[in-house]
């Protein structure tokens, strides 16, 4: 089987059941025993077990042959071997302490993942058209068309600078001063009837009256004659 079509039967199968960071390494210039390997992660051995029951049934499927697996008894480092290419799938810190990215990492192959989430999404990529074909170019939508407003003509200086100049002000009565206003001729008829008519007389003042003093009265007593 080609190793192209290899890597991306493997890397499909993994995906189906959600794995987890993977990557894929050209190995040609380290070794002669194969020429890619395959990392991916799970997050339980349950997960790395369907992980790599998938890459073993897609590449059977499509008529590979698997060498051999190990590490399905406890599933937490499960390695398929594809011949021109090794799988290992791991839970996340048994990748992390064994690091195989720095061991087998120089050269890194591009999954393409864009385009294979497109194809399994069911998006069409467009068909493209010859440019000399007039239905094939795209219609141009048709701007509005601004008209430009005629400017007024400007208005006679006088009656700018009369509208500019402020109304005056009004004389306002100084604070603190006192505003004669003449009295009204009926005001002043009845004043002067007032000082024409003759004064009023006093009344008599009562006579003072002596108190009088208390009157006495004056006890006699009589004797009784004896008989």
């Amino acid at each position: 089987m080609d190793i192209k079509k290899l890597q991306t039967l493997v890397v499909d199968a993994l995906e189906d059941v959600k794995a987890q960071d993977i990557v894929v390494f050209d190995t040609v210039h380290l070794t002669s025993l194969f020429d890619r390997i395959a990392i991916a992660s799970g997050t339980s051995n349950r997960q790395t077990k369907a992980l790599a029951a998938s890459v073993r049934d897609k590449i059977k499927a499509a008529g590979g042959e698997v060498y051999g697996m190990e590490g399905e008894d406890t599933g937490e480092w499960v390695l398929v071997d594809l011949g021109d290419m090794i799988v290992h799938i791991m839970q996340a810190p048994i990748r992390a302490y064994y690091r195989l990215e720095e061991i087998w990492g120089d050269k890194p192959v591009k999954l393409g993942a864009e385009k294979r989430a497109k194809k399994a999404d069911g998006d069409v990529e467009p068909k493209k058209t010859s440019g000399h074909l007039a239905a094939s170019k795209a219609a141009v939508s048709a701007s509005p068309v601004i008209e430009k407003k005629e400017k007024k003509a400007p208005a006679k200086k006088a009656a700018t600078s009369a509208a500019k100049k402020p109304a005056a002000k009004k004389a306002a009565t100084p604070v603190g001063k006192v505003v004669k206003v003449a009295s009204t001729k009926s005001a002043t008829a009845a004043a002067a009837a007032l000082k024409a008519l003759p004064p009023k007389p006093k009344a008599p003042k009562a006579p003072k009256v002596a108190a009088e003093a208390p009157a006495k009265t004056v006890i006699k007593r009589i004797k009784k004659v004896a008989e």
